[in-house]
């Protein structure tokens, strides 16, 4: 499968800075070094504002800065093609018209032109993953003119696996891709970047804790580290 995605181009949409890293970034990092794939990065909320009790993004403008200089500094660790940041408020995606984010998805996609998505899994504890999710699923009918043939959804730790253990919309992944070390330095080191969001161990964004998981996925497939996905739809 990896010859298969030579050359392609990809486009990632998260929810906040950070998901593009947690969900999918030892696979990218390997996909751009290894398949010289073009990968465009579209990060819809601006990930901060709900720390507080009534968002105001003018009381939070030094942090949200600093955020979006952390969202360039982890570009370059993986070799993100290009980012764009959008300014939906964070953990209120649903108080916003879903048709709102679908027209932002749609616009990225219309300029870029990509083959595969990699977004949120669409049960995830996280409202405004969910959101994500459902907007991309919209956004990428399968008209006869759909550029975009693979859906690939992604965990992302402290959100995916907080999910109430009967919910009806579990994280099953059926779709692997093993990651070296390398891979996995690169993830954990654009995270580290990341002033607000990166954690200590055993919190699930601990550099400690993303090396466990991709062990842990690794196992699972008889390799040595790897990251785990749900394949949502492959037109081939």
């Amino acid at each position: 499968m990896l010859q298969s995605l030579k050359d392609k181009k990809i486009l990632v949409v998260v929810a906040h800075p950070d998901d593009e890293l947690l969900g999918v970034g030892a696979t990218i990092h390997k996909l751009i070094k290894r398949c010289n794939c073009r990968v465009r990065v579209i990060i819809l909320g601006e990930g901060i504002t709900s720390r507080a009790n009534q968002r105001d993004t003018k009381a939070w403008g030094n942090e949200l800065a600093t955020h979006r200089k952390n969202v360039f500094a982890a570009q370059k660790i993986i070799g993100y093609e290009s980012v764009e940041l959008y300014n939906f408020p964070d953990n209120r995606f649903d108080t916003v018209a879903l048709l709102d984010i679908v027209k932002v998805i749609e616009k990225e996609k219309s300029e870029f032109l990509p083959e595969i998505i990699f977004t949120h899994h669409g049960g995830d504890t996280n409202i405004d993953h969910r959101r994500t999710f459902e907007a991309v699923i919209t956004a990428s009918r399968p008209l006869e003119k759909e550029t975009v043939k693979t859906i690939i959804a992604f965990e992302t730790p402290s959100s995916t696996e907080w999910q109430a253990s009967n919910y009806p919309n579990p994280f099953l992944p059926n779709l692997f891709f093993e990651v070296d070390k390398g891979d996995l330095d690169a993830k954990i080191a654009g995270m580290e970047n990341y002033e607000f969001e990166k954690r200590l161990y055993p919190h699930p964004r601990s550099p400690e804790a993303l090396e466990i998981q991709a062990k842990r996925w690794g196992v699972v497939v008889g390799k040595s580290y790897a990251e785990a996905f749900m394949l949502i739809r492959s037109i081939i």
